[in-house]
């Protein structure tokens, strides 16, 4: 029963978040159409493309439409432009579950529209760019994690030493450096001044198109905006870590299991990690997700081919409906990241019950 009332709670959320990015950009913001079609076009152009792309209807009605097509199950009409609720057979894809007249219910995949600059449909250019922001987020958090944690236990277990020191020192670096500054320093290292050695390109995305290959994977284009995403996120995992250890290894339980003879070892990973990894599980959610919503600099100044540089882009043409998708989106992410934290936190601690 609490699990339901949590979806129920986090489909809420979603939804107040759908509505206030509607509103903000559908009812407080300016008039799209002229910003398309410039304030020198004559009424009638301006009309046609207001038809077009269903700025004739009221906001309410628009509105309505929004929810339907982002729902999994929507109503559909077969009406002409004027209509409400109108089926367009090449941006829904879903089957027909109810017929009623000539409308229906449908069970379908969501859709964010058309994108006004390209006319193509803004689901699927997510889709086309989720793989790359996927793939860099994996392996930026995964990498983070396998260096992180030990040299977090390190600084523990030298805590108080100028290795302690060291390690924090440069971690407070790590941690304190803007992503967008970061980018750059690490493409000028290792493009430019260590490229003989590196042999990396300043810019490039999983995958390049050679007119006699075709397209073909090229990950080492990865290895510099990798670099720079897993910079931050390792910072604060060894800083965590250490810290963390030092309070959970000065508990109560801990002195108890060394008074039974049970090995340092098996106290240290069996017993103390587990406890001391919770923080650390937070601080990884959100930066994965973060990643996952698009890290938009990094993937600008990389020239990486993911959801950062598609939001980026539609920021810099004004595209309305991927600007919109983009925020929803990004709420999505962290949504189904905090389910999923919930989820860990039950089989790292036993304790925490519903």
């Amino acid at each position: 029963m609490n699990f339901v009332k949590k979806i129920a709670y986090q489909i809420l959320i979603l939804w107040g978040v759908v509505t206030l990015v509607f509103v903000l950009f559908n009812v407080t913001g300016s008039d799209p159409v002229s910003q398309l079609v410039g304030e020198s076009a004559t009424e009638e152009v301006k009309q046609n493309v207001r038809i077009k792309l269903g700025y004739h209807k009221t906001a309410w009605i628009r509105y309505c439409e929004y929810l339907n097509n982002l729902s999994p199950v929507g109503y559909y009409q077969e009406q002409d432009a004027q209509g409400a609720f109108n089926m367009d057979t090449t941006l829904i894809r879903g089957v027909q579950i109810f017929s009623i007249s000539n409308s229906g219910i449908y069970l379908k995949w969501p859709s964010f529209g058309r994108s006004f600059i390209t006319d193509q449909s803004v689901f699927e250019l997510y889709l086309e760019s989720f793989p790359g922001t996927l793939l860099l987020a994996i392996a930026s958090i995964v990498l983070s994690i396998i260096i992180g944690i030990p040299l977090g236990i390190w600084a523990y277990k030298w805590h108080g030493t100028w290795l302690d020191n060291f390690i924090l020192f440069i971690s407070a670096i790590g941690v304190s450096g803007p992503s967008f500054f970061v980018a750059i320093l690490v493409a000028w290292i290792g493009a430019v001044l260590l490229q003989p050695y590196t042999g990396l390109n300043m810019t490039g995305s999983w995958y390049e198109v050679d007119v006699w290959q075709g397209r073909y994977v090229n990950f080492s284009n990865m290895i510099l905006p990798m670099i720079t995403l897993m910079i931050r996120p390792l910072s604060v995992i060894v800083q965590l870590v250490r810290s963390s250890m030092l309070e959970v290894m000065s508990m109560d339980y801990i002195r108890t299991a060394r008074a039974k003879g049970v090995s340092e070892f098996k106290v240290l990973y069996k017993h103390a990690l587990p406890n001391a990894l919770n923080p650390v599980v937070t601080a990884i959610s959100g930066w994965f997700a973060s990643l996952l919503a698009g890290a938009v600099f990094v993937e600008f100044v990389f020239g990486w081919k993911g959801i950062g540089q598609l939001m980026y882009s539609a920021l810099e043409k004004q595209d309305l409906p991927i600007i919109m998708a983009g925020v929803i989106w990004v709420a999505i992410i962290f949504i189904l990241v905090h389910v999923l934290v919930e989820f860990i936190y039950r089989k790292l601690d036993p304790r925490i019950s519903d």
